[in-house]
């Protein structure tokens, strides 16, 4: 159903560090009423926690593989967590 809330916790690797891929995350979240934050890992992977409508986390897992551009994406993956409070918009954490 297209109302149901969901979280995912996502760890991004490839090329996603010195590409602007949080900044690309936070825009592309916002875009599309998503909360949560994203940071650098320093293993250079990226971890995010996206929140919201079922279809529009869906979306955003999709957008994650392509990233911005100068960004090379070779694994997504994702967990579903419970996210506690809901996060209050979309940050850059770390």
């Amino acid at each position: 159903m297209e109302g149901e809330r969901r979280a995912v916790r996502v760890r991004l690797s490839g090329r996603v560090q010195g590409v602007s891929f949080r900044v690309w995350t936070r825009t592309e979240a916002e875009k599309l009423g998503l909360s949560g934050w994203v940071r650098n890992e320093d293993d250079g992977s990226v971890t995010a926690l996206i929140v919201g409508a079922e279809g529009a986390v869906s979306t955003m897992m999709n957008r994650l593989w392509e990233g911005p551009t100068g960004a090379s994406v070779s694994s997504v993956k994702s967990q579903d967590v419970d996210p506690g409070p809901e996060p209050n918009g979309f940050r850059i954490v770390g």
